[in-house]
C-alpha cells in the first residue's frame, strides 16, 4: 500500500498532475522508464500507442524477419555448395 502511495505521489509531482490536478497513465509510465527506482515497471507500464502504430510494428518486425531467415538460408547454401567443391576436388 505504502509502495503504490510513493509511486502516485512521485508520478504526481513529477508529471503533469499538478497542471491538469490529475494523475495520469502517462505520468506513471514516464516514471516507471525514467526513475531508476521504478524501472522494473517499465514492462508493466508501458507508454501507450495507438493501435494502428502497433500493428505497424509488428508489420515491419514480421518483415524484417523473413528477410534474416533468407539470409540465413543463402548462406548455408553456399556453405553446403563450398563443402561440396572441396570435396570433389579432393
Amino acid at each position: 500500500e505504502l509502495f503504490v502511495q510513493y509511486l502516485a505521489t512521485y508520478s504526481y509531482k513529477h508529471g503533469r498532475g499538478k497542471e491538469k490536478n490529475a494523475l495520469t497513465y502517462t505520468d506513471l509510465s514516464h516514471t516507471a522508464e525514467e526513475c531508476e527506482t521504478f524501472q522494473f515497471l517499465a514492462d508493466i507500464l508501458p507508454k501507450k500507442i495507438l493501435a494502428s502504430k502497433y500493428l505497424k510494428m509488428l508489420e515491419k518486425e514480421k518483415r524484417d524477419g523473413e528477410v534474416r531467415e533468407d539470409d540465413d538460408e543463402g548462406e548455408e547454401e553456399e556453405d553446403e555448395d563450398e563443402a561440396v567443391g572441396n570435396s570433389v576436388g579432393s
